[in-house]
């Protein structure tokens, strides 16, 4: 019998095979659209067309979630200042949060302990968070708060909105691949920084109150712990 290990490995290896087998007659389909555009261009006009674009753009963000999906467990981890790399990450945020008319508010300490991150991989789970709270709450008048704090032998990074919240049900389940509250989304984005918080040792937790908003926080191991 395979273990979990194994079944999660197999799991990953199918959606990669799936992602790039789609990835290819979607490329083409793609180019052949736009070579109709530029022969035809009253086909723009047309409402069917945008529909149509709509959708092939959701198939394009979908492919390209799966294959974060399916990657999100093998990462190169190297010994990082927390306080560094979080203040260089929202730095890159803030622009996009200003021109959206959201309040970012920071709290870093000055905590000492290094940890071991894949520092792509690691931006990529807090911009899901960061994303998935521009998406929950009301702008302008939104405020997203992160802080960052050692807590005994781990170091916390915490990302709270001020967003709908969910229910109790819902965040019971919302790591799950392909389960979404949202009327667009793919339901992988919290799935993929769930699967780069196990793979850094780590661990993600989530408090949400409706029509208050939610907290996401992110432990993981001081660098001397692990």
């Amino acid at each position: 019998m395979k273990t979990t290990k194994q079944l999660k490995k197999d799991f990953s290896f199918t959606l990669s095979r799936l992602s790039h087998e789609i990835r290819n007659p979607i490329t083409l389909i793609s180019s052949e659209l736009q070579l109709m555009a530029d022969s035809h261009p009253e086909l723009c006009s047309c409402r069917q067309w945008d529909s149509l674009m709509d959708n092939l753009d959701y198939v394009k963000e979908l492919l390209n979630e799966l294959s974060d999906f399916s990657h999100s467990q093998t990462v190169n981890l190297v010994p990082t200042d927390p306080k560094e790399f979080l203040t260089t990450i929202l730095s890159c945020e803030k622009t996009m949060l200003d021109y959206l008319g959201i309040t970012l508010e920071i709290h870093i300490e000055d905590v000492s302990p290094q940890i071991l991150l894949d520092r792509i991989k690691m931006r990529q789970a807090i911009f899901n968070l960061i994303r998935n709270s521009c998406e929950a709450i009301s702008y302008p008048g939104g405020k997203i708060t992160v802080g960052l704090r050692k807590i005994n032998d781990r170091i916390c990074i915490s990302i709270k909105d001020n967003g709908c919240g969910m229910t109790e049900t819902q965040t019971a389940n919302i790591f799950q691949p392909f389960v979404t509250y949202k009327s667009e989304g793919t339901g992988l984005g919290l799935a993929v920084t769930s699967e780069i918080m196990a793979a850094h040792h780590g661990q993600i937790k989530v408090t949400s109150t409706p029509k208050q908003g939610t907290t996401f926080s992110l432990y993981l191991p001081c660098l001397s712990e692990i």
